[in-house]
């Protein structure tokens, strides 16, 4: 199938690659279909494309390639939802609010974005953990030093 994407101009998708989120993400209920996209020549980066609206696209990453001592505890209600059976079928990811400079720009630590990449079933999880931002650097403290 041709989708127009936001990023990518159009491109040609397997329908097997459209993830089904059956609750929307928040602030995007209406939307329920996505594919996940690789960012040309970046492999840290990801596109999470709206199958059905070519403006709904969010840039994401794995949060564990920044931020190392992450950790998502998924609750029965997120494993149900998604028919998680094992974490080998969970992946995680982080939306990204890019800014100018870049070393400004931030990702959701406090939402990350879950995908049960067998089902192909995802959804925004809402962590109860005070000690992750929605805000969180995309460049940590310890990694910031020789970036400037």
């Amino acid at each position: 199938m041709k989708l127009q994407t936001k990023y990518l101009g159009e491109v040609e998708i397997d329908d097997r690659k459209i993830i089904d989120f059956p609750s929307g993400i928040p602030g995007f209920i209406e939307e329920k279909q996505f594919v996940l996209m690789d960012f040309p020549d970046n492999p840290v980066f990801q596109i999470l494309q709206s199958v059905h609206s070519v403006n709904t696209a969010f840039i994401i990453t794995n949060p564990y390639l920044i931020y190392k001592d992450y950790t998502v505890e998924l609750d029965d209600n997120i494993l149900e939802t998604l028919e998680i059976q094992n974490e080998k079928q969970v992946a995680v990811f982080s939306i990204i609010t890019l800014k100018d400079p870049f070393k400004a720009s931030t990702l959701n630590l406090k939402a990350p974005i879950i995908i049960n990449s067998e089902q192909m079933l995802g959804k925004q999880f809402i962590l109860n953990k005070e000690e992750y931002p929605s805000k969180a650097s995309i460049y940590p403290t310890s990694v910031m030093k020789g970036v400037e």
